[in-house]
């Protein structure tokens, strides 16, 4: 019998190889900008650096060093050129994975927010990997960290609207091109826990790793100047609040709510929980307003201190780590990326 629903075939992520820890960013940004930084910062600066809860980044530069007087050209040009790399590697295993080679293609859709190109990422992806000129592309920008869960609604949407295509989704950011230091808590925190990477995913109606049951979305516009990116002399400049981690918990919460009760689902029916990792204080408010264990919170605390916050894929590596732990047939899992507006995004997946 033919399968109607449409399901994640298969899921990759990449990163580049220069990985950082904490305390060589720290005396990076010591050396470079202690003058800048009041007395008060600096010891907010050691405190957050010596936190546990990130340990290794992956940084989309062969030299840290040139991040401190990078030319905005120079900073589009590796913005691009390492997108288009780390896509390229994360596609090109999603396709293995699933049996399938680049003439299946018929739709990719890309979501970045670090960086804006014109025409979009997929243009050089059809180019680089020898994509057809035919398929349908989208090119997405101002999700911020929750921009790989609107990927996946509109592939799942192209996909019910065109019968049995395969459709790539991919969540690419370079955030260390958005680098900025000033003497601002948001930068520092920014500079603590950001990082690069991308995640591809396989979608299509044939049997899957997960079956994507419902999404929904909240966006409170109250909340937008708490997180967003802001621009200062033409670049870009991360603003946070120290509000986040109750702002983020409580549309998490009620976003949670909006997937499950149209199912008639519970909290206790959930065996796996992919949240964004936007900081250790935002995992824990998440899991003490939703009233989950250690355990659920486990694969999202691993990816934030094994990578940091990449952004919009992130929360793709936390489901790509749910799946190496294990998942059983029939179990439900929840999907949750927040972000920029204050936007959150979720989807109800089946094993």
């Amino acid at each position: 019998m033919k399968n109607e629903n449409v399901t994640i075939a298969s899921l990759s992520t990449a990163t580049p190889p220069y990985v950082i820890k904490q305390a060589e960013a720290e005396s990076f940004l010591a050396k470079h900008y202690s003058n800048k930084l009041g007395p008060g910062n600096l010891v907010k600066m050691r405190k957050i650096f010596a936190h546990p809860g990130v340990l290794y980044r992956h940084i989309a530069t062969e030299d840290i060093e040139r991040l401190a007087n990078e030319h905005p050209d120079s900073r589009i040009d590796r913005f691009t050129n390492w997108a288009i790399e780390l896509s390229s590697q994360a596609i090109n295993d999603v396709l293995t994975q699933a049996g399938l080679t680049k003439n299946d293609i018929t739709g990719l859709v890309v979501n970045t927010c670090t960086g804006y190109i014109c025409p979009g990422i997929s243009t050089y992806l059809i180019e680089k990997l020898g994509l057809s000129e035919q398929i349908r592309t989208h090119d997405l920008v101002g999700s911020g960290c929750g921009g790989s869960i609107p990927n996946l609604q509109i592939c799942k949407d192209m996909i019910q609207a065109n019968g049995d295509g395969v459709v790539v989704s991919v969540s690419v950011e370079i955030c260390s091109a958005t680098f900025q230091m000033a003497d601002d808590l948001s930068l520092i925190i920014s500079n603590a826990i950001f990082a690069d990477g991308a995640a591809a995913s396989v979608l299509w109606k044939r049997p899957g790793i997960f079956t994507l049951v419902a999404s929904a979305s909240r966006c409170d516009t109250h909340y937008r100047e708490d997180i967003r990116y802001i621009y200062k002399n033409g670049q870009l400049h991360n603003q946070l609040s120290r509000k986040l981690p109750g702002i983020a918990s409580k549309t998490v919460s009620q976003l949670v709510m909006d997937l499950l009760n149209p199912i008639g689902l519970r909290l206790e029916d959930i065996q796996h929980w992919a949240f964004h990792p936007g900081g250790d204080k935002v995992i824990n408010a998440i899991g003490n307003d939703l009233g989950l264990s250690e355990s659920q919170l486990q694969p999202t605390r691993d990816v934030l201190t094994r990578y940091g916050n990449m952004s919009s894929p992130t929360v793709l590596f936390v489901l790509q780590e749910i799946i190496k732990k294990g998942i059983n047939p029939g179990d439900w899992c929840v999907m949750i990326a927040f972000g920029a507006g204050l936007s959150a995004h979720g989807f109800l997946l089946k094993h």
